[in-house]
This record gives C-alpha cells, sequence and structure tokens, in this order.
C-alpha cells in the first residue's frame, strides 16, 4: 500500500535537546534533504523577517505578558512562525525530502501553558498535512538545565514562575514533553533518546531519516 502522507518529516523535542545544533548537522549529512527552522541562522535568504518576529517575542513581548501584551497577542505573533512553515511547506520542490523543526506542534503546546486553552487558530493548524513521520531527540529536564547555563539562558517561555529557578522548569518541560507527545499520537514517532553531543543526536536522526 504506498503512503499517501506528505514526503516531509518533523523534527521535535523539549527546550535545550539541540534541536538547532541537529539541524545544521542535517543539512550537511544529507544534502539531499531540505531544512526548515525558524532559527536566524537556518533562514533562508528573503526571510530575515520571521526571525526579526522571534527575537521581538523574546525581547518585547514576553517580558510584558500581562500587562503590555495578552496571550492573545503571543498567540498572534508565534503564528507567523507556523504561517511560515504552511507556505514553505507548499512551496517546496517536488521530490525533495524536507525536515522541519518543530512545525506547528511545539508553538501549540507553547500556547497551552501559557494559558490559551483554546483559540480558533489550533482547529486551523491542525488542519494542515502531517508529515510521515515525528523524529523526537529527546533530553532530561536536568541536562537540558545544565545545557542552558542553570537557568541563564531562559527565557520565560520554557520555565514557570516570575523566575528561572529549577523547580519551574523542570515542570514546565515535562508537562511541555506531555503536551507535545500528545500532539503527535496519530503520527509515526521515533524517540531519539539523549546523546552526548549533537553529532551523535545528528548520527541517530540520520539512521532514522535515510536509513
Amino acid at each position: 500500500m504506498t503512503d499517501e502522507r506528505p514526503p516531509f518529516h518533523v523534527l521535535l523535542g523539549p527546550d535545550g535537546a539541540g534541536k538547532s545544533s541537529v539541524m545544521v548537522e542535517i543539512a550537511t549529512r544529507l544534502p539531499g534533504w531540505r531544512t526548515l527552522s525558524t532559527d536566524h541562522a537556518l533562514l533562508g535568504p528573503g526571510h530575515e523577517l520571521v526571525g526579526t518576529l522571534r527575537r521581538h517575542v523574546v525581547q518585547d513581548v514576553l517580558p510584558h505578558l500581562g500587562t503590555h501584551y495578552s496571550v492573545d497577542f503571543l498567540a498572534s505573533v508565534l503564528q507567523t512562525a507556523v504561517v511560515h512553515f504552511k507556505d514553505e511547506r507548499a512551496r517546496r520542490e517536488a521530490g525533495v525530502p524536507l525536515l522541519i523543526d518543530s512545525y506547528y506542534y511545539k508553538i501549540l503546546a507553547k500556547c497551552r501553558l501559557a494559558g490559551i486553552r483554546h483559540n480558533p487558530m489550533y482547529g486551523w493548524w491542525r488542519s494542515f498535512p502531517q508529515p510521515r513521520a515525528v523524529v523526537y531527540v529527546d533530553v532530561s529536564p536536568a541536562s537540558a538545565w545544565r545545557r542552558l547555563g542553570s537557568g541563564a539562558r531562559l527565557n520565560p517561555l520554557e520555565y514557570f514562575g516570575d523566575r528561572p529557578e529549577w523547580p519551574g522548569f523542570e515542570s514546565y518541560q515535562t508537562s511541555l514533553r506531555k503536551l507535545m507527545l500528545e500532539e503527535v499520537r496519530d503520527v509515526p514517532v521515533t524517540i531519539i533518546e539523549e546523546q552526548s553531543s549533537a553529532a551523535r543526536t545528528a548520527e541517530a536522526v540520520v539512521e532514522v531519516l535515510a536509513p
């Protein structure tokens, strides 16, 4: 039986899993693949605005969430990344396999953790084509905490509470993992257990994508 799902995969994982580094490695190891991310270093020409909006979320929106900006405003700005993924997936060259960083799954989970339980945008996002498979790059909250400078490099969408402290981070990341895996429960998922380096993680991902 032919697999009718669109030929794209999603790389998913919690904060601190090293997905950005893995995406860079994948671009080198699988030159025939196209990688799609909102990370500034991985954005293609003409899409600088996507990276700028992402920076403004961290620098301008999150510090004033609940005062100058509502959680609905936050979700609206984050949706620009979701629409970027939708548009670029539709533009992909026929026959070129595509790996998308998180797709809409992580953004939806983070919006829910920010207190937006229901939003009309969620139904639209969930109507998007689903990937052929998800590769979930796992990492323990303790390891992620160390990788992120024991809280020094966190933003408010990565922990619960007023300050980046270990209990709030652990609780947030545990909830984030649960929601993301819940969101992809109807898609084939391969979990890559925590590795010692981005290179080892990339090797494991490549084995799944191009065995």
